[in-house]
């Protein structure tokens, strides 16, 4: 479990500290105070990234050049420090170059108002989603999705010159396809993994509405044979057109396509679904059970569906919860509250 959390210069927040026991915590207190804050500092810190932002530059508090986050799991200090030059990571004080065993020590969840965007928004919102679980799932994927931005990158520079010779852009091409293939069966084993929990978990949620999950690629199964067909769209457009940066998430409620047809409780539950999906999917793997962070979503749902949530939370999951009050816990779900105004 992670024990406590000290935070430097990390968004609203010069400096704080806190502490968690297992199970249930509670952060109470009003919106902006920085409940949201303190759940996001615990992922940064264990999985060294935000599920908030694409990147940590935001993090910084403003005024500030950089951030530091630190914290005991299981009796162990990790620590993070974060600037714009320079980034360093620490386990019981000894710097890691490495990070794979760092990652590996605590998988992570996040629960927030805004999933509902996972249904409908765009789909880069869905493939930060199924990155975020194949990171901590799935080896060399982290590794994978690197390899395919950098040659990403690569190639759409090279696009914007006025006349690409095709040699150049065929070495280029080679990395991409070989990286992008690899991306493409990684996220569409996840979407295997994933489709039976969360229809089970809408089903249970929704009083047996039908969820279906499907991997839209966002390529051919050839590959290299389309990024020929498209070379003089993609130079006209001077973009890479074809490629995982265009792989999406299907959700279907009723048959349908949650995004365009469903309504906005239909849209919040099957969010919801995804996110008891990828924790079961955690619980199921080697290693500790996931970190839950559950960010001030009760407000949305009405008391059957809150507990019907609950319920369906890994047992031994340590969970942190945020929210404006607790009128609406039953003893079941008792646990130490913090007051965020305290801090």
């Amino acid at each position: 479990m992670l024990r406590d959390l000290q935070l430097r210069n990390f968004r609203c927040f010069p400096s704080t500290a806190v502490e968690f026991d297992s199970g249930f915590n509670f952060i109470l207190g009003a919106n902006g105070r920085g409940k949201t804050t303190l759940l996001e500092a615990a992922c940064v810190l264990v999985r060294l990234q935000s599920q908030r932002a694409a990147t940590l530059a935001p993090v910084v508090r403003q005024g500030e050049r950089s951030f530091v986050v630190a914290g005991h799991l299981d009796g162990h200090l990790l620590q993070f420090y974060y600037s714009t030059l320079r980034r360093k990571v620490a386990f019981d004080r000894v710097e890691q170059r490495d990070l794979a065993d760092y990652l590996r020590l605590l998988r992570v969840v996040s629960f927030a108002n805004n999933d509902l965007d996972l249904i409908r928004g765009p789909g880069e919102l869905r493939r930060r989603y199924l990155d975020f679980i194949g990171s901590q799932v799935t080896t060399g994927y982290r590794t994978v999705l690197r390899a395919y931005e950098r040659a990403l990158r690569a190639r759409n520079a090279l696009l914007k010159f006025p006349h690409p010779r095709p040699r150049e852009l065929a070495a280029y091409t080679e990395p991409l396809v070989e990286a992008g293939l690899s991306l493409g069966k990684m996220r569409a084993a996840i979407v295997r993994r994933l489709a039976p929990a969360a229809e089970a978990a809408h089903g249970a949620i929704s009083e047996g509405e039908a969820l279906a999950l499907t991997y839209v690629p966002g390529s051919e199964e050839d590959f290299a044979a389309q990024l020929e067909a498209v070379r003089a769209n993609d130079a006209r457009l001077r973009l890479t057109t074809v490629g995982p940066q265009r792989d999406d998430l299907r959700i279907d409620v009723g048959g349908m396509p949650a995004g365009q047809f469903a309504s906005e409780g239909q849209q919040r539950t099957a969010a919801l679904a995804l996110k008891l999906a990828q924790a079961q999917l955690f619980a199921e793997e080697a290693g500790p059970p996931p970190l839950l962070l559950i960010d001030d979503i009760f407000g949305e749902l009405d008391l059957a569906r809150r507990n019907a949530l609950l319920g369906s939370l890994p047992n031994d999951s340590q969970k942190i919860v945020t929210a404006t009050s607790l009128e609406w816990r039953d003893k079941e779900w008792e646990g130490p509250v913090l007051q965020v105004e305290n801090l």
